[in-house]
């Protein structure tokens, strides 16, 4: 069940009432702040619900826990061979 915006605002004010020592005197203060905060509520977010940020991809491919970004070895050494026997037949 919904609770109406007064009520929101009823129960909040009287929190506000308990944290600050329940003290005397306050509790227009209490009201106002607990509408100001209400009306905060009410535009940032969609009837009440909680907002969150979509988070963004990366659009970099994934690297492993091995590869640091270099090329391997073995890559490097296949490429060297095949230049040199392209060079040789010259």
């Amino acid at each position: 069940m919904t609770e109406s915006r007064d009520e929101w605002i009823m129960k909040r004010a009287y929190s506000l009432w308990e944290e600050e020592g329940y003290p005397t005197g306050r509790d227009s203060a209490h009201w106002e702040q607990a509408t100001k905060e209400r009306a905060v509520m009410e535009t940032t977010a969609p009837h009440g619900l909680e907002v969150k940020p979509k988070t963004r991809r990366s659009a970099a491919a994934p690297t492993t826990s091995k590869s640091n970004g270099a090329t391997p070895p073995a890559a490097v050494a296949a490429k060297s061979k095949s230049k040199k026997g392209v060079s040789a037949k010259v």
